[in-house]
């Protein structure tokens, strides 16, 4: 049965793709997801001028979990500013557009595997249309949700695309879930 949905995985992938388009370039939903930096010339030099690796930093940061509970550190954490920083190489847009189309591709394979176990081979278009939306909502919306709370990013654009994803999803599976 998995080799039948074949189309529909193919075409939620791409669909989903475009529609991640629309939501960045058009509608721009994720536009004050970041804010320019105050003085931000100024912070780029010291970047620069310190030789930070590409990376992951939080800050304040410590070594070891003895460290972390050390008064220094507590000071530093009271003190302030707390926040984590990504120092990426060169960015490589074709590399990460074609990262995201397989991550789309990847997770329609998987909901339609997850398709084939719960929906029956003779399921009408709203059935199919709930089960997978569900399934698909779950697969897009948590992660990020999660990591907003640790890392306090804005996650209402992504709870939007979630959902949009979900219903797209959704309606393309039920359009072409192919019948006993």
């Amino acid at each position: 049965m998995l080799a039948q949905l074949w189309l529909p995985i193919l075409l939620s992938a791409v669909a989903l793709f475009f529609a991640s388009f629309l939501s960045w370039m058009i509608v721009q939903l994720h536009k004050n997801d970041w804010v320019k930096l105050p003085q931000e010339d100024a912070f780029l030099n010291s970047i620069r001028l310190l030789n930070v690796p590409v990376g992951s930093y939080m800050f304040p940061g410590c070594n070891t979990q003895a460290e972390m509970q050390s008064a220094e550190v507590k000071q530093r954490f009271e003190q302030g500013p707390v926040g984590i920083m990504t120092v990426f190489g060169k960015v490589n847009m074709g590399r990460n557009l074609g990262l995201t189309f397989l991550y789309f591709l990847v997770v329609s394979f998987c909901l339609a595997y997850l398709g084939t176990i719960g929906i029956d081979p003779s399921a009408k278009f709203m059935d199919v249309f709930r089960f997978m939306a569900t399934a698909a909502l779950l697969a897009y919306l948590p992660a990020i949700v999660q990591h907003s709370i640790w890392f306090h990013c804005r996650i209402t654009g992504h709870v939007l695309e979630s959902i949009a994803y979900a219903l797209i999803t959704g309606a393309i599976f039920g359009a072409l879930w192919p019948t006993a």
